[in-house]
């Protein structure tokens, strides 16, 4: 009896983090061709009860720091057991691992390990990685194509794996719970000037967004209509300088008029109202771009 109720007790406190059939797809390769198709076309033949799902294809060419953006972006909004799928692969054949990452959330992501893991491994930390075992978990009768690992091995396993073909043990041997990173600026508060990265732009708009957090940014004690003064570096090459004031709404400040406010995920950026900073300020994104800012009281 004292085993049956350690049993239960068990089942109960202990997460158990199972597939659910669900594969979110991400991508650098458009919807021009039948690439997407492909995948997804792999993955139902492994079973036609997945369901499947798009982030985006929409990554640029190579861009593993925007691959892995989005992926932290995403990946905590689904639910545990949900197979990602991230193919920004310009190391294809080379030996680059490829690897299946589960989330300390419960998600699972396949990937190269090439810096797509970056951040999501940092923000939702790592329960356990594995290399995945390709004499086992490769399409039948691809082993001489060399070009597209996203539809012969990373789609098909995502879709063994969500399908419940294979255990998360089955994809592979254990591998040591780190991932390879891009180096970037990491948010920080020094003596009053706070330092971040440019992690994306909120491209639609043109908007600037940072990855310093909203806990970090209020240590200054901010009120709206305070003055920013920004500096934004390429490079540690200065781009240009602007002040912007922190407002609560676009609108606080007139039409063309830059702003500092805080997005949906409630981390600093930076706007014009009803025009892109990015384009008339020639700013990007990316590992490589980084911001620093002093702040002024309103008198």
């Amino acid at each position: 009896m004292k085993r049956i109720c350690l049993g239960l007790w068990l089942l109960i406190t202990i997460p158990v983090f199972a597939q659910n059939k669900m594969v979110v797809f991400q991508s650098d390769f458009g919807l021009k061709d039948g690439a997407v198709a492909a995948m997804k076309g792999v993955a139902m033949r492994v079973s036609p009860d997945l369901k499947l799902y798009d982030l985006t294809h929409e990554i640029p060419a190579y861009n593993i720091w925007e691959a892995a953006y989005r992926l932290e972006q995403t990946v905590p909004y689904w639910s545990e057991g949900t197979v990602f799928v991230s193919v920004i692969d310009p190391g294809v054949g080379t030996e680059r691992k490829s690897v299946v990452l589960k989330t300390n959330t419960g998600q699972f992501i396949v990937t190269p390990d090439n810096g797509t893991l970056t951040l999501v491994a940092a923000s939702l930390g790592i329960a356990a990685i594995r290399e995945i075992d390709e004499t086992v978990n490769r399409r039948k009768d691809s082993g001489k194509s060399y070009t597209f690992h996203g539809r012969d091995v990373y789609a098909y396993t995502a879709a063994r794996l969500a399908a419940g073909t294979i255990t998360f043990e089955q994809v592979g041997p254990p591998l040591p719970n780190r991932v390879v990173t891009i180096p970037f600026q990491q948010p920080v508060l020094e003596n009053g000037l706070l330092k971040g990265n440019i992690a994306i732009l909120d491209i639609q708009y043109g908007n600037i967004w940072t990855n310093i957090p909203a806990e970090l940014f209020n240590q200054l004690k901010p009120a709206y209509g305070d003055n920013l003064h920004v500096s934004f570096f390429h490079n540690d090459k200065k781009v240009t300088v602007v002040d912007a004031p922190y407002s609560e709404t676009f609108g606080a400040v007139a039409k063309g008029k830059p702003l500092a406010y805080l997005n949906s995920l409630m981390q600093l950026s930076f706007a014009l109202n009803q025009d892109s900073f990015a384009e008339v300020h020639h700013i990007g994104s990316g590992s490589e771009w980084r911001v620093e800012i002093s702040l002024s009281h309103k008198k």
